[in-house]
């Protein structure tokens, strides 16, 4: 799956199929629901999940919770934008994933 593909899934009801529980959460966020991606990020407790679960927080406003879980998945507090985040942490997901 390319990061485009992804993209155009948000058109449809549900994440891919098979898709990674991050990039649901991804997919969740992308169409506004901030609550149900950060239920599936916050039980994730590696540097992805705490990479997404920062990203929310830090869209949320929350700037001290979001450092704080950017500290825990080892990564500086962005300076791009929350767009260009998302991106790159969807890339980096889909990099990662195997999707049927």
């Amino acid at each position: 799956m390319t990061l485009e593909e992804f993209k155009d899934s948000l058109q449809g009801d549900a994440p891919p199929a098979g898709c990674s529980d991050l990039l649901q959460a991804m997919w969740f966020d992308a169409r506004g629901d901030w609550e149900k991606a950060h239920n599936i990020a916050q039980d994730i407790d590696n540097a992805d999940g705490s990479r997404v679960h920062g990203y929310l927080h830090r869209k949320e406003g929350d700037e001290w919770n979001a450092s704080y879980w950017y500290r825990r998945a080892g990564q500086p507090f962005p300076k791009v934008s929350l767009d260009e985040e998302w991106e790159q942490i969807v890339n980096e997901l889909i990099g990662k994933s195997v999707i049927l």
